[in-house]
């Protein structure tokens, strides 16, 4: 069953285009994650499918029903905002309980629905506390609630985590992603942390200047990435130019390289995930070790080579393996499987550096 989809979204500002057709179907329980840098256009779609922002074309349906022309509070959606926006003044049941009041639900009721929010976020003793008595993770699972005690059709997060620590970051979105399944949400949610949408999402959304760039599951779009954009956007990656010699044979510079697929005399760019990069004393690309890092559970070495600068990460070698060895200026070979490296457009349009 589709719960939301998304038609031909455009957002015009002047002469500016913010979002430029945006297509979407979203199934029941399904979280989506719209992803891409600051001004692709994510939040502006976001704020669209709440009614915060009237699209200048297209068409918004959740549940079957377009409410394009609705405002916010018919929707049947619940939004988490970036900032929180809950009521200073207003204690975390009042702040919970502020959707249901303005939907006119008996005050019996709500006492009831309140207190279910509040337990599903694990803060039923801070009930009559106010947000200025909470850490920041406590007002985040506030906000959480206030937007789930209204049973939303369509769950809307507008990077909810931005406010918090990094380790507090990584177990809450943990905590989101587990409520949302047990819930059955169908979610959209906003980041621009690559690391959220790979771990929380069934599918991506990339955009870049109001466009998708790749719509796919986290792994076709970290795996196959549509273009560069995408393959520089999503995780890390290597990008050498060069000429397709022979099936399996991509040239950059004097280096022959390991590819897959390609036709002869094609010019492309040949992408390579650093962790597919073995690196040690026997292979096929000789370099040179520009650094070394140190990353605890992983080890990276930027390695200056014929065919253009590589970074290599690998799981840290332990004590006995010689590549713990390795320092500035040794010089070393690399190597890595052809179906490991993707020939993409050799095209500078909208590359992340």
């Amino acid at each position: 069953m589709t719960s939301l989809s998304l038609d031909g979204l455009r957002r015009e500002y002047g002469a500016t285009v913010a979002v430029d057709r945006v297509d979407l179907e979203m199934q029941q329980g399904e979280l989506v994650a719209l992803l891409g840098p600051s001004g692709c256009g994510k939040t502006t779609t976001l704020r669209m499918v709440a009614g915060f922002v009237a699209p200048t074309s297209g068409r918004v349906v959740i549940g079957g029903r377009d409410v394009t022309a609705a405002p916010p509070y018919a929707r049947d959606t619940g939004m988490v905002f970036q900032g929180y926006a809950l009521f200073p003044h207003m204690s975390v049941a009042e702040n919970v309980g502020f959707g249901l009041e303005m939907r006119r639900v008996p005050r019996a009721e709500r006492g009831a629905r309140i207190a279910e929010a509040l337990r599903l976020v694990r803060l039923e003793g801070l009930a009559e506390r106010r947000p200025a008595q909470l850490s920041g993770g406590q007002q985040q699972r506030v906000a959480l609630a206030r937007a789930l005690v209204v049973n939303p059709a369509v769950f809307l997060l507008d990077e909810p985590l931005s406010n918090l620590d990094a380790r507090l970051r990584a177990e809450v979105r943990v905590e989101i992603r587990a409520l949302q399944q047990r819930l059955g949400l169908t979610t959209l949610f906003v980041t621009h942390d690559q690391e959220e949408a790979l771990t929380m999402a069934d599918r991506l959304v990339v955009m870049q200047g109001g466009r998708v760039r790749q719509t796919g599951t986290p792994e076709e779009v970290y795996e196959r990435p549509a273009d560069l954009f995408v393959a520089g956007f999503i995780g890390s990656c290597n990008i050498l130019r060069g000429v397709v010699e022979a099936p399996g044979a991509f040239r950059a510079g004097a280096m022959a390289l390991p590819c897959a697929g390609g036709a002869p005399g094609e010019r492309a760019a040949l992408v390579v995930r650093p962790e597919r990069i073995a690196i040690g004393p026997e292979g096929r690309l000789p370099g040179r070790i520009d650094l070394v890092t140190y990353l605890g559970g992983t080890t990276e070495w930027h390695v200056t080579t014929d065919a253009g600068a590589l970074r290599v990460s690998q799981k840290t070698p332990d004590a006995a393996d010689p590549r713990r060895l390795l320092r500035r200026g040794d010089g070393v070979m690399l190597d890595w499987r052809p179906e490991a490296g993707r020939l993409l457009s050799d095209s500078n349009e909208g590359e992340q550096a």
